[in-house]
């Protein structure tokens, strides 16, 4: 948010603000913001009935170029505890702590997360920055359920039996879906098991399940790749015979649909990378995200039959 912008949105908060609720009452529910979909949805998975949920980053919105709004510092000082990713994912969310002068607890999800490093182009040059997006591992999200499970415990600990059933029932599928995607990916053969991507979202997941993931743009969704990017994926394609690039539901798709004609990859789908689909979508919560992707992933790369 450039200096005129973030005025504006001073001006707009402080009307906000003048009608703020009074503090909670001791029988409503706890509120909680957190800051993008797939975030969200984990934390309604554990927190349940006793959780009143604000998701900042909505369906099938990009995190990496939200601007808040004033709605949502509102829904910040109503709220109790924030949930965020850290990371450096959420790179506005400082200043919106800042400029609101949010007090309550801050839990950082990713705490424990054995992180990886990335290669992001900065004027030129690349250079390395954290990954963000460590939800894309089953294992992480398992160690995401736990800190959101002692963080609702910490704001209301009157709710900490309902929360610790709510997220062992939670662990325990992650768990059962994690053996399924081991099983579809042992379904492609190691040879096929390259894929092109928009944005590099999904170097967690290619750890963890034994596949590559290359990107024309590196961490951040405004990036935009040069002509030479585009022309090195390309012959890179067409080398090693890659033979499915992707979308995804953050990014434009017009840079993927060019390489797939230029490449001769075949479009293997849409994969859910930062956000999650609407309710009415293939990836309504973050464990039927890792189903569809995973499920696109088999149909695209696995032989026929498998």
């Amino acid at each position: 948010m450039n200096k005129r912008g973030f005025i504006a949105f001073g001006l707009a908060l402080a009307g906000a603000l003048a009608g703020l609720a009074a503090p909670v009452a001791a029988d409503e529910k706890l509120k909680v913001t957190a800051s993008f979909s797939i975030l969200g949805d984990m934390v309604h998975q554990i927190g349940g009935d006793r959780v009143n949920v604000v998701t900042l980053v909505g369906p099938n919105g990009d995190a990496h170029v939200y601007q808040p709004t004033p709605a949502d510092a509102r829904a910040l000082l109503d709220s109790r505890v924030l949930f965020l990713n850290g990371l450096g994912f959420e790179g506005w969310m400082p200043r919106l702590q800042q400029s609101t002068g949010f007090k309550g607890l801050t839990i950082v999800v990713s705490t424990g997360v054995e992180t990886q490093q990335m290669e992001e182009e900065d004027g030129g040059k690349a250079r390395k920055v954290t990954d963000p997006h460590a939800w894309q591992s089953l294992a992480n999200g398992r160690l995401y359920a736990q800190n959101i499970r002692d963080g609702l415990v910490m704001a209301d600990p009157e709710g900490k039996a309902g929360y610790e059933a709510s997220a062992a029932k939670f662990i325990a599928a992650i768990d059962a879906l994690e053996a399924e995607v081991k099983a579809s990916i042992d379904q492609i053969p190691a040879a096929r098991r390259r894929i092109i991507t928009s944005h590099d979202a999904f170097g967690y997941f290619g750890i963890a399940y034994g596949m590559q993931f290359l990107a024309p743009a590196g961490v951040a969704t405004d990036a935009e790749p040069s002509a030479k990017d585009v022309a090195r994926i390309i012959r890179q394609i067409r080398s090693e015979k890659i033979p499915a690039v992707f979308l995804e539901n953050i990014t434009d798709t017009r840079m993927i649909a060019q390489i797939s004609r230029d490449s001769g990859a075949k479009i293997g789908g849409t994969l859910f990378s930062d956000a999650l689909s609407p309710a009415d979508g293939p990836a309504a919560t973050y464990l039927d995200m890792f189903r569809h992707n995973i499920k696109s992933l088999r149909s695209a790369l696995a032989p026929e039959g498998n």
